[in-house]
């Protein structure tokens, strides 16, 4: 969406309040003006000035902002348009499918329950292979027994260790297949694989050069049971760095009858068996998988638009058309123009500076779906099509979507909008919730952002510019940056590292928000853009220390006690909320300290808080000294749950 418009509070009053005021001061200056009725000609001329006062008034309140307005748009700064949410979605195969495999295409549409009961589409982000052999059994192998881990694995709550509590070389994660026919031979075999949100082996990311820096320690080789022993299989990509982070990985089954069944461990089944083996290296951390699907792909907030006409070009400069539904997708937009020689496609530019004026490109702006053109000068001017004059401009496709909305719960995407034959629709769903969807940004936000844009200069040099980077990234709501920190050696000044502590925007009940694998991926991504060339960024999720008050409270004799007790413990829940709470309500400062006499402050704040017969502060269950300040960490939040709160009547004697 454009800037637009916001009022300045410059002067608040209105032409009620200057010939109120104007009334007030007759008597002190003229004390032989003794009629102030609206009849009085003097009056009347009180009330014109008065009038031209609050016009000016108005005027005057938004020339700043006009101009604050214009000079964003000559920077290009804009609102930030909404992003979309995104999730994993499984295709069950029915059992009876004839089939060995069913091709789910690309941008299959399936829906989840929105507000009011309207649906909130998604579409598949690339065509999926979905087997009908069912995975039937997910069996640990720790180079000395078999252990089955089939129960942790539907479950998707408690997780599991893929290769046992001590991972060796040859210990193995097994995958067994049940299907009667052959094995499907010559496809992509896709395994979605999800570690625990927030897990230590996941939550650190290096923000060193792409696909190098979160590589795997340990080596893993695929293979499959051919009936004497185990063959290599071909792997296409691992996006789980060996199983660190949540991802897919991408296999190529091998030729028709390759595979064999066979009966291991303490499963009597006789069953088609991948496994992922250690062979080489050795883990830091042992991993943990929370839970294991075939037949998965990822899912965008986002509806596909086909060969939309926009119109015909006038030939003039400056021409603009708008699309139908937007927000548009980045990237998404494919434009025609057939300018009399056949359809060709025009590019997509951020701007026309120093273009040249025969360049065919065009400016999207995603919020409003505009679309511009150059002038002639800058970016060549579409020609109009004597044989189509109607419909020489088309969008050939694009995708459009976005907001909070589409961050909807597990389970809750499972209506499939067209069937596709071999599918169970009854059991399609989403493992766990989707997220990553965001309004489009407030005129406050870019107001505060605009700054910082404009001096960091799209690099990252001081602890502000990797700040305000990583906020820029969706549903990232603060950050700190931390010289000189490195995650792997706390309480050490390591040279040439920032650490960037990364909380995102969470649900109102959420007290302790922490970073998906995805958002600290994709901060990561955007830093590694922006840093220096001798850099090396780290980015963390915060780390919390949990605060509980302990406090008797004496109250007036008027006072409601349980409505007391209930708004002091608000009050402190929402006091040390992460980010909501501090003094200014923009979340606890990180490294903070619990100031004694400010939490006393807050207590008294309650309707009919008389005193404070004791306090105590506890953190972590620790019990800190009375009547001292708490000293926090640096870089460390804080978060509550409960206070233990007494509150009885003060009683005079």
């Amino acid at each position: 969406m454009p800037l637009t418009d916001k009022l300045p509070v410059i002067d608040n009053r209105g032409f009620d309040d200057i010939v109120n005021e104007a009334r007030t001061r007759i008597p002190r200056y003229a004390p032989e003006w003794t009629n102030l009725n609206d009849s009085d000609p003097g009056m009347a001329l009180v009330q014109l000035f008065a009038w031209m006062s609050d016009q000016l008034i108005y005027r005057l309140g938004k020339t700043p902002l006009q101009s604050y307005i214009k000079f964003l748009k000559l920077v290009g700064i804009e609102m930030n348009p909404a992003s979309p949410a995104r999730a994993e979605v499984t295709f069950p195969v029915v059992v009876t499918s004839p089939q060995p495999y069913i091709i789910v295409p690309l941008r299959t549409q399936i829906s989840a329950e929105g507000a009011e009961g309207t649906p909130i589409v998604f579409e598949t982000d690339r065509a999926l292979t979905a087997i009908t052999a069912e995975l039937a059994e997910v069996m640990t192998y720790d180079a000395f027994s078999f252990n089955s881990n089939l129960q942790a694995n539907e479950d998707a709550l408690t997780g599991f260790q893929p290769f046992g509590p001590t991972p060796e070389n040859d210990a193995s994660l097994m995958l067994g297949f049940r299907y009667t026919g052959d094995f499907p031979p010559k496809v992509e075999l896709s395994l979605a694989f999800w570690s625990p949100t927030g897990a230590p082996s996941a939550a650190v990311s290096s923000c060193g050069l792409p696909d190098t820096t979160l590589f795997a320690s340990a080596k893993l080789a695929w293979e499959y049971w051919n009936g004497v022993e185990w063959a290599t299989m071909s792997l296409l990509k691992d996006e789980t760095s060996g199983f660190l982070r949540s991802g897919h990985v991408y296999l190529q089954t091998p030729l028709k009858g390759a595979m064999a069944r066979k009966a291991f461990g303490s499963n009597p089944e006789s069953l088609y068996w991948i496994r992922a083996r250690i062979n080489g290296g050795r883990y830091e951390k042992t991993p943990s998988l929370l839970a294991i699907r075939t037949n998965t792909v990822g899912v965008t907030q986002a509806i596909t638009v086909r060969d939309e006409v926009l119109g015909t070009s006038s030939g003039r400069p400056d021409q603009v058309f708008t699309l139908a539904d937007k927000p548009v997708l980045s990237g998404s937009l494919q434009l025609e123009i057939n300018e009399g020689e056949g359809p060709e496609m025009w590019t997509e530019v951020q701007d026309f500076f120093g273009r040249g004026p025969l360049e065919k490109i065009y400016a999207l702006n995603r919020s409003t779906g505009e679309i511009r053109f150059g002038n002639g000068e800058e970016g060549a001017i579409p020609l109009a099509n004597l044989n189509d004059p109607g419909a020489n401009i088309i969008a050939r496709i694009y995708r459009w979507g976005g907001g909070k909305s589409g961050n909807v719960t597990a389970r809750a995407i499972r209506n499939l909008m067209l069937s596709v034959e071999g599918i169970d629709a009854n059991k399609v769903a989403n493992l766990q919730a989707a997220g990553g969807g965001q309004d489009e940004e407030s005129f406050d936000a870019v107001e505060r952002r605009a700054p910082r844009a404009i001096r960091s200069r799209c690099r990252a040099v001081t602890s502000e510019d990797y700040e305000y980077f990583a906020m820029q990234v969706t549903n990232v709501k603060r950050a700190r940056a931390e010289p000189l920190v490195h995650p792997s050696f706390p309480g050490v000044q390591v040279p040439g590292v920032v650490s960037v502590i990364i909380v995102p925007d969470a649900d109102e009940g959420d007290t302790m928000p922490m970073p998906s694998e995805g958002t600290i991926r994709t901060v990561c991504a955007e830093l590694n853009r922006r840093r220096t060339l001798t850099a090396e960024v780290f980015v963390v999720p915060p780390r919390y220390r949990r605060v509980q008050i302990e406090a008797e409270v004496m109250a007036e004799d008027s006072a409601d006690l349980a409505v007391l007790k209930s708004t002091i413990d608000e009050d402190l829940l929402a006091y040390f909320h992460p980010l909501n709470g501090g003094e200014d309500g923009a979340g606890w400062p990180f490294g903070g300290d619990i100031l004694y006499s400010r939490v006393s402050q807050r207590i008294l704040r309650g309707p009919g808080a008389r005193s404070i017969q004791s306090l105590l502060i506890r953190l972590d269950g620790v019990e800190q000294p009375e009547c001292r300040d708490v000293v926090i960490e640096p870089g460390v939040l804080l978060y509550s749950t409960e206070h233990v709160l007494t509150v009885n009547y003060a009683f005079e004697e």
